[in-house]
């Protein structure tokens, strides 16, 4: 029999965690796991979840940008009565699986305002009678948090988990750089490399193969927080040295219809919802121009030619900022640094993108984080018996 594997994950705001989960989710299960990927975030739909099981609790959102609270999706409290239902639900999917794997995406590195479903998982995971292996999946960076908060994720991680799987390229980004606990944590720490979707992504409806040639490809991912770099994007044009090409916006499904007619009145600006063939834009265009989301920087990195990132950034949520800011001092993205967004910033940031070499010419970041997930599982799981 394949061992079980029991994954959690919360997305908030944008799509990009469950997206990465389900990812990592389908090369486990190819690398010989039955895995179950418990949502705790909205339905999304089209997301794969081809070779694995998949089951929604009920769902919670953020409460806003600042993601410091959580809410029901139609806006509502999510009350004790709400956590107590989502808490029981997990618990019973946990002793109906009996895993030889509990993994949480981003606990205890986040997601800490779910420890009233997650506490008691990690406690229930360690009373079943084959005491399963606990392990955190998280990205290649985390928020940078006070000296308490450092305090309390060594204190869970060193009470719960038997490895804390690093999905990143520390040549790259360190881990180290943003979690200021590691030598506390290092000795049960592995990097795997990034983890990338395994679908290429053909070309979409009466599409030649040419669509995005020379362009500037403006992304923002599910666009929940994106309408800022639109704005900025279109009014830049005219001060960049490529005024003279289409600039293609990609706005994802979050993005009010209203907002997308009055972007769509300038000339040379195409707006569309986000593509399947996302990473062959990023190969034909000129320039990429996105946030700096996990998933959209390292398919800039390993697709696009020139790419500007600009971070979306809160005092809370610090990720993208840093590694956009990582990025850019080895050479590899021009970026605007958070506060700072505006056409002139933006278009300055350009012509530095343009003056700089081709990202085609540097050596490829590791992207293999998912088949070597399932090794580096394998043998821990071997060691523990």
């Amino acid at each position: 029999m394949r061992p079980r594997a029991f994954f959690w994950v919360q997305h908030l705001l944008g799509i990009g965690h469950l997206r990465r989960a389900a990812t990592l989710a389908r090369a486990l299960a190819a690398g010989g796991f039955d895995v179950l990927l418990v949502s705790g975030g909205a339905p999304v739909a089209g997301l794969r979840t081809d070779a694995i099981r998949f089951h929604q609790l009920p769902p919670l959102r953020a409460a806003n940008a600042g993601l410091r609270e959580v809410c029901r999706l139609d806006g509502g409290v999510a009350d004790v009565a709400f956590e107590a239902t989502r808490r029981d639900a997990l618990l019973a999917l946990l002793r109906a699986e009996q895993p030889d794997i509990v993994l949480t995406e981003q606990f205890p590195f986040g997601r800490t305002r779910l420890r009233f479903e997650l506490l008691p998982l990690l406690e229930a995971a360690r009373a079943l009678p084959k005491r399963p292996l606990v392990a955190g999946s998280v990205r290649d960076v985390v928020r940078r948090a006070p000296a308490h908060r450092v305090a309390e994720t060594v204190a869970l991680v060193t009470t719960w988990f038997d490895a804390v799987l690093i999905h990143g390229d520390p040549a790259l980004v360190p881990f180290e750089a943003s979690f200021a606990g590691w030598p506390a944590i290092r000795d049960r720490a592995h990097y795997t490399g990034y983890v990338l979707d395994d679908d290429e992504g053909g070309v979409t409806g009466e599409d030649d193969g040419t669509t995005g040639r020379d362009e500037v490809v403006v992304s923002i991912g599910g666009g929940a927080v994106g309408r800022p770099l639109l704005e900025a994007a279109v009014a830049a044009r005219p001060l960049t040295a490529l005024a003279d090409r289409t600039w293609r916006l990609l706005v994802g499904d979050n993005l009010p219809a209203t907002d997308r007619a009055a972007l769509a009145t300038r000339p040379g600006i195409v707006i569309e919802p986000a593509r399947a063939d996302f990473r062959a834009l990023l190969a034909r265009a000129t320039l990429s121009i996105s946030q700096a989301g996990y998933n959209t920087a390292i398919e800039t990195l390993r697709h696009a030619r020139r790419a500007v990132l600009v971070p979306f950034a809160t005092d809370r949520e610090t990720e993208q900022a840093d590694r956009a800011a990582a990025l850019a001092a080895r050479g590899l993205v021009a970026t605007v640094p958070p506060g700072a967004l505006s056409p002139g910033t933006l278009a300055d940031a350009v012509a530095r993108a343009l003056a700089g070499p081709d990202l085609r010419g540097r050596p490829a970041c590791d992207v293999g984080g998912g088949p070597a997930t399932a090794r580096l599982l394998h043998r821990l799981l071997a060691e523990a018996r």
